[in-house]
């Protein structure tokens, strides 16, 4: 039965989320549940329940007599994270390309352009928002529903890294380029071509995060942080 508890639990749980997703808490930020408490209006109750249920998707890290915190991953869980999300939207492009219709068509040509026009409007931070689009239309077109779920919850736990990498100089620019490879080999058809364009695509992110990483004598989530 759902309660009221379950349905504010919820609202929470959707609110604290995009929080983490956008940016606006970075990873190591603390959770305070009386100051969520008291921003949301509500009871301590819902927020424990919304906290928990993040911590289920890997977004937050719940201490005993610490209280919570945005989940920070070191730098070899995000490689190795990385990784898998590759081989992940690889094998979604892969059944994309077999399963593609005349209206995944429509979609998936939209979202490319929609990527390129918010890019040259509003910068970074619309193209990471319609580059989510992008991906999620390659997911939904794969007609697999597990594999979408399973990579749309990797993804939302590198979303903020994956964020951040959206702002490095020429980032943008790499990312429209290997959409279009994506785009022509989905449209052709060609599966082992839009397994590898989608899955040298995010092996790029994960070289661009090392190498920033590598670059500069900090960790990603003070530079987030920052912004």
């Amino acid at each position: 039965m759902v309660t009221a508890v379950n349905t504010r639990a919820e609202r929470l749980r959707h609110c604290l989320e995009e929080d983490i997703l956008e940016g606006r808490l970075s990873p190591g930020s603390r959770l305070d549940e009386t100051r969520i408490a008291e921003r949301f209006q509500v009871s301590r109750t819902p927020v424990r329940e919304a906290l928990k249920y993040l911590e289920s998707s890997g977004l937050v890290v719940i201490r005993p007599h610490q209280g919570a915190v945005v989940t920070r991953l070191t730098i070899k869980q995000l490689i190795d994270m990385f990784q898998v999300m590759a081989e992940l939207e690889g094998l979604c492009a892969r059944l994309a390309a077999q399963r593609l219709s005349r209206a995944d068509r429509e979609r998936l040509l939209a979202a490319h352009e929609r990527c390129r026009v918010v890019a040259e409007r509003e910068g970074a931070e619309g193209f990471y928002r319609e580059n989510n689009v992008f991906h999620d239309v390659i997911y939904a077109t794969s007609r697999n529903s597990f594999l979408e779920a399973q990579t749309r919850a990797l993804r939302n736990r590198l979303g903020p890294y994956r964020r951040y990498i959206t702002f490095m100089p020429g980032r943008i620019e790499g990312s429209l380029v290997e959409h279009q490879q994506i785009v022509d080999a989905l449209l052709e058809g060609d599966q082992e071509a839009a397994h590898g364009s989608m899955r040298d695509h995010l092996d790029v992110l994960a070289r661009d995060l090392a190498s920033m990483i590598t670059d500069i004598d900090t960790q990603p989530w003070d530079i987030l942080a920052q912004r």
